[in-house]
């Protein structure tokens, strides 16, 4: 009996030391594996999301997803119906355990070990969510522990709340739809925030089987686990009988997803924004596609749709001709609408943006600018005949000609030389300043294509994008290298951080003069002046001036396969391009008149809301009225007269039609002694 107690007393000191052993063991292996937690940081909730577009008024204009469709939503946005549904169904003592259910641990480990396979789970809402961001859905020993370590960093570094926002974003759905607002859209055609008590319990019972719970696939075997989750709710107290029983008996109507598409806003400028996108946030365009963004652009849907359908209406469908056309704010730089192509569906090539084309006389604003800060004006004056210029040691090395081949054969003013497209005037200027001018010009206002010192520059040989031609003019019109086009306004993340936000950049020494800009601004204003026609040669807006009822500046331009018409208003520019993709010749007549139709038609429809409205001029400038003949101050025996504005230096002191056109300082002397005249002359100057 003594033997007996002894080894039995042994024993069971050897019992409690290797309990004590063990339970150390087990006590360090826990720190151990919190420790490893806890140095390994905070998982990241990173997954695929969709990014959504927004126009200018934050109305949804489109998106991009990767494989599948995915959304984030703010758990503060999503109904109580729908996180109560899946806590009571998914793990109802969520917000008591620390990640590990251990009751239904200890239940599912005893049917396992009783089946000898892994046959019934015991996974927590912390435990799928896991499992969802990081690892596979196999049933094995290892993807368990690595799911329980990943769970516990989960729970260490984030609280219940962002655990089951993340779990209810990225749990499948069925039918490609990630996350309860990507299944809100397919199977009600509704926001996540709307659905009902009804809809929530249906939603929540497809992640256990999606294929097999799916309404649309088996709509009575949902309604079976839809009742179930109803019932479990109310054991959870979260709804009262009589809630179950209304939501119970409620009618469903789904969304017929054939019948749902896409909405397709101006396709190509979402192909910009998405490039700019990737260029400000410095990742690749997939990456923003899939990166949950919320895109605010500067797209006005209502300038787009006008655009789109002018295009429509000034070329017929059986027409071969390309189109692109963009609208730009003269004020911001704001985009509000972009068209790169006659059918996006058939080419998702821009034009307005990919393709580089020859601008022909659309270049001729910029020669003229640097030819005022070479000491020109919009009075000087250049014969306009057919003639030849020395270029590369040759005589008659370069040889232009005007439209029809025909000339004033006399001396015409810059003004009129713009407003009717004279070659002659333009390759003289370009020549006598230097090519090399105009290059560095074309720089200072933000062109990017090199282009070649030749003669034929200042007649518009280089190939430039519409997209940038647009910018450069806006900074014309603006006066300023701070304007930039953009699209995009602002870019959030999923949980509505602000990452970008457009703002101007201004440079202290900013490159443009502002009485030059405004000088050649006011001079495009001309080519919808009939004044300023010639006997040769009329303005070249004249196809159009019936169309327009305010003041507009711009410029035409035609090469022999491309068409161009870039116009503004104090409020906004428009540029329109018309030709064939493979450079091949305009030879239809309506070919050459597109371009010119299209713009004056968008932008009165766009400008018909607002007042009008006049370009004011710099501090710099004065405005004078011109006898577009002669180039002299027009006076009262003038027949016509246009007003143009310059430097107090550059106005011509000499008179037309008094006294056979005497100098400005006779007039004055003859009148000094009369105060009237003196008052009159000093006001003008």
């Amino acid at each position: 009996m003594l033997f007996f107690i002894r080894f039995t007393f042994k024993w069971f000191k050897r019992g409690v030391k290797w309990s004590l052993f063990a339970g150390a063991a087990a006590f360090i292996g826990v720190l151990c594996v919190l420790g490893y937690a806890i140095t390994q940081g905070p998982p990241s909730l990173m997954t695929e999301q969709n990014t959504v577009y927004y126009s200018q008024d934050e109305a949804i204009i489109g998106e991009d997803h990767g494989a599948e469709e995915r959304y984030w939503t703010n758990i503060e946005d999503m109904p109580k119906s729908i996180k109560e549904a899946t806590i009571a169904i998914e793990d109802r003592r969520f917000y008591d355990h620390f990640g590990f259910d251990v009751r239904r641990i200890a239940s599912a480990a005893l049917t396992d070990l009783k089946h000898m396979e892994m046959v019934e789970g015991a996974s927590t809402i912390t435990q799928q969510y896991a499992r969802n961001l990081y690892l596979s859905h196999d049933k094995t020993w290892k993807r368990k522990i690595q799911e329980a370590l990943y769970a516990l960093r989960l729970e260490i570094f984030y609280n219940k709340d962002e655990i089951l926002e993340g779990y209810l974003n990225t749990i499948y759905y069925g039918h490609g739809a990630y996350g309860i607002e990507a299944a809100s859209r397919y199977f009600f055609n509704k926001p996540a925030e709307e659905l009902t008590l009804t809809e929530s319990a249906m939603l929540a019972g497809i992640p256990k089987g999606p294929s097999y719970y799916s309404p649309l696939a088996n709509e009575e075997r949902a309604k079976s686990r839809q009742s179930l989750i109803l019932s479990e709710m109310e054991k959870s107290g979260f709804i009262t009988d009589s809630e179950k029983t209304e939501a119970v008996t409620a009618s469903l109507t789904y969304s017929d997803p054939d019948k749902q598409t896409d909405k397709d806003v101006a396709p190509y400028f979402q192909d910009q924004v998405l490039t700019e996108a990737a260029r400000i946030l410095d990742v690749e365009r997939e990456a923003v596609q899939t990166g949950g963004y919320h895109i605010y652009t500067t797209l006005v849907e209502e300038h787009q749709t006008i655009l789109e359908e002018k295009i429509a209406a000034a070329m017929p469908s059986e027409e071969d001709a390309q189109v692109a056309s963009a609208v730009m704010d003269s004020e911001s730089g704001s985009i509000t609408a972009l068209v790169g192509g006659r059918d996006y569906s058939e080419s998702s090539y821009n034009r307005v943006t990919q393709a580089r084309r020859h601008v022909g006389s659309t270049i001729k604003p910029f020669l003229y600018y640097a030819a005022l800060e070479e000491g020109y004006s919009p009075v000087t004056m250049i014969k306009s005949e057919d003639k030849a210029f020395k270029w590369n040691g040759e005589e008659n090395g370069y040889d232009p000609k005007n439209y029809n081949h025909k000339y004033a054969e006399k001396p015409i003013t810059m003004a009129q030389a713009l407003a009717v497209s004279d070659n002659i005037y333009a390759v003289s200027t370009h020549m006598d300043i230097g090519p090399k001018n105009l290059v560095n010009t074309l720089e200072t206002f933000g062109i990017s294509t090199s282009a070649e010192a030749v003669p034929s520059l200042a007649l518009g040989a280089v190939n430039i994008s519409l997209y940038e031609m647009l910018e450069a003019y806006g900074k014309l019109v603006h006066g300023s290298e701070s304007l930039r086009g953009h699209t995009i306004q602002k870019i959030t993340d999923r949980h509505g951080n602000v990452l970008y936000e457009y703002k101007p950049v201004f440079n202290e020494e900013d490159p443009i003069d502002p009485d030059r800009a405004f000088t050649v601004t006011h001079m495009m204003t001309g080519m919808f002046d009939s004044v300023l026609s010639a006997d040769y040669a009329p303005v070249t807006g004249s196809s159009i001036l019936g169309k327009l009822t305010r003041m507009y500046g711009g410029k035409s331009g035609t090469t022999d396969a491309d068409s161009w018409m870039i116009g503004f208003s104090p409020e906004y520019l428009s540029a329109v391009w018309i030709g064939h993709d493979k450079g091949q010749p305009l030879t239809d007549f309506n070919e050459k008149r597109y371009a010119k139709t299209i713009w004056a038609d968008t932008m009165e429809a766009i400008h018909e809301p607002l007042p009008q409205a006049a370009f004011i001029p710099t501090p710099g400038v004065k405005g004078v009225y011109i006898d577009p003949e002669t180039g002299f101050r027009a006076g009262p025996n003038c027949p016509q007269e246009r007003l143009m504005y310059m430097p107090k230096k550059d106005i011509p002191k000499t008179v037309c039609g008094s006294d056979e056109n005497r100098d400005i300082e006779d007039l004055e002397d003859e009148f000094r002694d009369d105060p009237w005249f003196k008052g009159v002359v000093d006001w003008i100057f």
